[in-house]
């Protein structure tokens, strides 16, 4: 199966509303907690080894980063959140922007939430998640670093996921196990994005 994100590039940087290309086309949000392997999934995803930068120090990224597929077809990298040593009032900034870029940004198509399956659901997630929920937006939860735990305990957590996303959200988050190590999960979260961003082989660049 041809991966359709394999084009994708950095294309920019916004540190703020100023800085955002034009809101046109489709776009898809990456969030989550600093560490929870978010950088490591667009990479898997995008079948590159360094699209987004792997860092071990928390709240790396400090800025969207955007990543063109093709002209008007984003993957959107925000700010990890859980970091240390950072500002509160750059914390305050970036929750702000984020949440204007939430609430007005017309090319925002779907978010994925990055979470450690060992740590899922923690308040970030859930807030980041009630931010697409609240603009009608589809969100996917992505259970990363699956390949730490055995199937038993995957599939236990997977459920337990499952069970408290639609006790919160009903059938707005779909959720995954998922390992950039193994490669896990990668087919399945890739047709999730390619389908948001509304790819298809048949409209490629001839």
């Amino acid at each position: 199966m041809s991966n359709l994100l394999n084009a994708a590039h950095y294309l920019l940087s916004a540190h703020n509303s100023r800085q955002l290309p034009i809101d046109e086309g489709h776009e898809v949000a990456f969030a989550g907690r600093s560490n929870a392997g978010k950088s490591s999934a667009l990479n898997a995803l995008a079948g590159h080894n360094a699209l987004a930068r792997v860092s071990k120090t928390p709240g790396r990224t400090q800025q969207l980063v955007f990543f063109e597929v093709r002209p008007a077809r984003n993957l959107v990298d925000l700010p990890g959140y859980g970091y240390a040593k950072v500002p509160h009032d750059l914390q305050a900034h970036w929750q702000a922007f984020i949440q204007g870029y939430f609430n007005t940004r017309q090319a925002l198509k779907g978010l994925v939430v990055v979470m450690d399956i060992r740590h899922p659901l923690k308040d970030y997630d859930r807030q980041m998640l009630g931010y697409a929920v609240q603009r009608g937006i589809p969100a996917h939860a992505l259970l990363t670093k699956a390949d730490k735990l055995g199937r038993g305990q995957q599939m236990q957590t997977l459920q337990a996921v499952k069970k408290s996303l639609f006790a919160d959200f009903a059938d707005s988050v779909s959720v995954q196990a998922f390992s950039a190590e193994s490669k896990q999960g990668v087919e399945e979260a890739r047709a999730v994005v390619s389908n948001w961003l509304e790819l298809t082989p048949a409209t490629s660049p001839r």
